[in-house]
This record gives C-alpha cells, structure tokens and sequence, in this order.
C-alpha cells in the first residue's frame, strides 16, 4: 500500500510516542544482589582470602621451639672384636638434645609473621572493594549500552521511514535523490553503531560474568531508568575516611611494622643461640673398671659463636631500608588516594551537571526543534537535511544523556573504593568528619 506523505509523517510521530512508552519486559537484576554474589563467588578473591588464610597459620609455628634432636650412639668399641666390654670405654650414648634461640628472637619472627597476615588481610579487604567497584562499574557500562542500543533501534526504525517517505517524493518530483542517499548513508552509519555497541555488550556480560564466579555468560537484565545517586560529601570528609576505612592504609601500617620487627632481629643476631644436652651411656661391666660398669650421666650446653659481624651488619642496614622503603609506599599511597579523591570528585559534578543539563535544557529543546522541523517539512517548509540533521543531534544528545548517567554512576563506584566506604554510606553521607 503507498501512504500519502501526511500518513508516512504521522507513522513516523507515533513511533516516537510508542518509543517512549515502551518498558523493558524483563525484570532487572538488582544491582546490590550480583555484588552479593561476586564477593560469595569470586575466585581471585577467594584465592586472596586463602593467602591471609595461610599466612594466619604461620605465626605459631615460627614461635615455637625446634623439635628436641634424640641421638643413640655406639662408642668407642674396639675395630678388631667390637666387643663391649673389653675396655671402659665402650658404651652406648642416649642423647637429647634442645636447642634455644637467644631471648626474643622467636617473638620477633612471631610478629613478622602477624604482621604479614594483617597485610595479606588488608589486601583481600580492599579486593572486595575492587571486586565491588568492578561489578558496578561493569553493570552501568551494560546499562548505558543497552540504552544506546534502544536509541539506535528507534533512530534506525524513522531513517527507515524517511528513507521510504524520501523516495516516495522523489518518485513524484516533490524531493532530491540526495535526500535518499544522505538517510541511507546516516542508516549505514547506526547500523556499524549498532554492531559495535551489541559487541561491547557482549564483551561487558562476559566481563561481569568472569567477576560473578560464574561459568557461562547470560544476558542481564537491568532497569529502563535509573537515577543519579546524590552525593554531598566534601574531599576533606573523603580523606579522612580513606585514612580511618580504607584496608590498605592499615594493610602499610603492618608492612611497616613487619619491617621493623625484620629489624630487631636482625639485631638479635649479634647475639648466640643456645643448645642445651643431656646423655646417658649404657656399660658393660669390664675386668679393672674402676667403677665396676656403672653407666654414666653427662650433661652440657653449645652455643653458636656470631664473629661475622659484616654479615649482621648489612642484614641491620637492609632491614633499616626495607621500613624506608615500606613508609615511602605508605606516604606514596596517602597521596594518590587524596588525588584520585579530587579527581573522582570533580568527574562526579561534571557529569552530573551534564546529565542535568541534557535532560532539563538541551533534549527538550532539541525534541522541539525536531517537532517542529517534522511539522515544518510536511508543508514543504524545510529541507529534508535539515530534518534529518535535527533527528541526529536529538540522537547524539540522548546518547550523550546517558552516557553522562552512567559515568556518573562508574565514578561514584570508584570514588566509594578509593576512600574505603560502602555504597550506601558514600550515598547517604554516613561520615563521622565536619565538611
């Protein structure tokens, strides 16, 4: 059937009005439930709480006593008969042996060993941190998508459209073959968008996927609309929260810590270990013995002479390095953290001032401009370029509309790992700091 050109018009108005009605069927996944599931299910991070596992069980073990050395010996037997009682001599040793590390070493080595499961603990605290933020991030790039998705199908579906109304009114002298080739060349072009955006939905589920722990990658569902997150929180707040609540803060504090107990036992080797015995020989009663083959008792203690001082000297100065070494990370991470909090700060209020700006001022009146063009070109007002071109900048501003949503949202995540604070309390404001 061939529509008249008010017809084809009013088609491609009530599309528009259908498109913005239309809801997703599927119900969404809630956001907070996957974050649920990638902390209960996330391998890398089951192997980080597996390594602070490890390193917990390790603190008594290096505080412990070596295991006591029992020896049993044949003494002194004669090579041509090897007989036992031909000489006083002869007899068989029972010997227990102990050796004693010098007072506080095993104490330091306990330490190290505490203080090495409190920064593996840090580290798996701040992956569940990360994982969170990878999570939502992930999810809002699927979002916004899925959104651009929706944008191109409806833009696709009036180029479709104008591409029939176009060579309709070419077909009758009322309009120019390069009305017609100008709309299929801006079809082609969201027909590539379109292609690309499906991949990089693909590649995201994929993404989101391998952090949920899951084996096979789905399609998520997620909301038609969701709303900016309101933050009113100053850098000041931030800071002091990413130095009160973020792992790694602590996590540096125990390596600095660790260094310096690598340091007092390095001092502690200046000093010697002790080793305490004690023996009892088994005799043979033997003609001219003058104790008649009575056993004896003998008891002494060793001790490790440490004359290498050179040695123990650069272990003290390697130790002295390493806390050094573990301050300067510390004061390095402080100051990264506060310049990744104004940064994240300052992208938060960006986007959010262009999402605001979109949706108050810059869509609705491109939507108008677009009306009015469409009501315009039905009386042969204006040009089919300039109606197509008002449909493209309507197309690249909501397009730009959420995308500024969803960077919003991306930022809010990162800027909750960064300073250590949970969704909600980062939302709600929940900070024990003065703005």
């Amino acid at each position: 059937m061939i529509f008249s050109t008010r017809h084809r018009l009013g088609l491609i108005g009530g599309a528009i009005v259908l498109f913005a009605a239309a809801t997703a069927l599927a119900a969404p996944v809630s956001l907070d439930s996957l974050v649920a599931e990638g902390l209960q299910n996330n391998p890398e991070l089951h192997a980080a709480e597996a390594r602070w596992q490890q390193a917990e069980r390790k603190a008594i073990p290096v505080d412990t006593l070596p295991d006591p050395v029992l020896s049993f010996a044949f003494m002194n037997y004669p090579v041509g008969s090897l007989d036992g009682d031909e000489t006083p001599m002869t007899g068989k040793d029972l010997r227990l042996a102990q050796k004693f590390p010098y007072p506080g070493k095993l104490g330091e080595k306990r330490k190290q060993a505490e203080h090495q499961a409190a920064w593996l603990a840090g580290v798996y605290a701040d992956g569940k941190l990360q994982l969170e933020e990878k999570i939502r991030t992930t999810w809002y790039q699927i979002w916004f998508q899925e959104r651009a998705i929706e944008l191109v199908g409806k833009n696709l579906r009036l180029l479709d459209d104008f591409i029939q109304l176009t060579e309709s009114r070419y077909a009758v002298g009322k309009g120019l073959q390069q009305d017609v080739l100008k709309a299929q060349v801006e079809r082609s072009k969201l027909m590539d968008r379109d292609i690309s955006l499906r991949q990089q939905k693909e590649s995201s589920e994929a993404m989101l996927a391998r952090l949920l722990g899951r084996n096979e990658t789905g399609t998520i569902d997620v909301p038609r609309d969701i709303e900016l997150t309101p933050v009113d929180i100053s850098p000041r707040q931030l800071r002091q929260a990413a130095k009160e609540q973020r792992p790694l803060v602590a996590a540096f504090q125990a390596l600095i810590e660790k260094a310096k107990s690598e340091r007092d036992l390095a001092k502690l080797d200046y000093r010697p270990d002790f080793t305490l015995w004690a023996g009892y020989r088994f005799r043979e009663d033997v003609m001219g013995d003058p104790v008649d083959g009575e056993d004896f008792v003998s008891a002494g203690i060793s001790l490790n002479l440490p004359l290498w001082q050179e040695k123990r000297h650069e272990q003290v100065a390697g130790a002295e390095s390493a806390i050094r070494e573990a301050n300067a990370r510390l004061e390095s991470f402080r100051v990264r953290v506060g310049s990744e909090i104004d940064s994240l700060l300052y992208q938060v209020r960006k986007n959010r001032d262009l999402a605001d700006l979109f949706n108050g001022g810059i869509i609705p009146q491109a939507d108008q401009t677009f009306q009015a063009g469409l009501t315009a070109y039905q009386v042969d007002k204006i040009e089919f370029l300039s109606l197509l071109d008002a449909l493209m900048k309507l197309y690249r501003y909501q397009i730009d509309y959420h995308r500024a949503v969803a960077d919003h949202q991306i930022t809010l995540a990162k800027l909750a790992a960064v300073s250590g604070l949970s969704w909600d309390d980062l939302s709600n404001g929940n900070l024990s700091a003065e703005k």
